[in-house]
């Protein structure tokens, strides 16, 4: 079951590092569906808000 739909979260926000963190790899690659046990709904607003955050600068695309 999906995490989200578990805790009826609607809102992802792209300011939420910490939260978008735990999807994304050690290499900085943004984690598959059977990875992190989302629903296709979440894990395109997961993705997108991944994208989001790193075209701001919350977010590394590499590792340093």
């Amino acid at each position: 079951m999906c995490y989200f739909c578990q805790k009826n979260i609607e809102d992802i926000d792209f300011k939420n590092t910490e939260m978008l963190s735990r999807y994304v790899s050690g290499f900085y690659k943004i984690k598959p569906r059977k990875k992190t046990n989302l629903c296709s709904h979440h894990q395109k607003k997961i993705a997108t808000a991944i994208k989001r955050a790193r075209q701001m600068g919350l977010m590394p695309y590499t590792p340093k």
